[in-house]
């Protein structure tokens, strides 16, 4: 893809951000703080376009990376995860994806990590809607970890600049974003 590209995918989607997913008020977040606005990703990570631009960049961030799986929380991962199964698939790209539970299944399996089974010390990216202070993520690598898998990197589609770099750092994960909250004009 070329540098072109990528910057008009990112524009629609920060358009689309603004549009459809930004909404004002008084709002509590996960991490147990207030804020004056709620980002809800999965707004525009669940519709057709959204799903389509936020996987066509992440695969572009990745394209270079020798990992063998991109995963992360659930909820605000699950459909950036299809979708970027969806497109790779397309790309001819043999990428698996998988979804951490915030805790283990209690029936079937029994598993915390869903999806295609992971090799021992295979090496993963870590994706999430939006990082506030990266607790999730965090908690992902944590899960991760317990299996043998390696999550030292993270994407998400923005980032509040509410401690999640620093926080996340201080696990041993390198955070990226697509927009920081400040690109949107927040």
């Amino acid at each position: 893809m070329q540098k072109e590209t990528i910057e008009l995918l990112k524009q629609k989607l920060a358009a689309l951000l603004e549009k459809e997913a930004l909404k004002r008020g008084e709002f509590v977040l996960s991490s147990g703080k207030t804020s004056n606005y709620y980002l809800d990703g999965r707004v525009i990570t669940l519709t057709p376009e959204g799903g389509y631009l936020v996987a066509s960049i992440i695969l572009e961030m990745t394209k270079d990376r020798k990992i063998d799986a991109i995963g992360g929380p659930t909820l605000g991962a699950d459909p950036i995860v299809g979708a970027i199964a969806v497109l790779s698939h397309l790309q001819g790209i043999s990428l698996k994806t998988f979804i951490v539970r915030k805790s283990v299944k209690e029936h079937g399996t029994q598993r915390q990590i869903e999806g295609p089974a992971l090799k021992k010390d295979s090496r993963v990216i870590l994706v999430d809607d939006v990082a506030t202070t990266g607790k999730s993520l965090i908690e992902a690598k944590e899960a991760l970890e317990k299996i043998g898998i390696k999550a030292d990197q993270a994407i998400v589609v923005v980032d509040r600049q509410e401690g999640a770099v620093e926080n996340l750092s201080k696990a041993g994960i390198e955070l990226e974003a697509i927009f920081r909250i400040e690109d949107l004009g927040l």
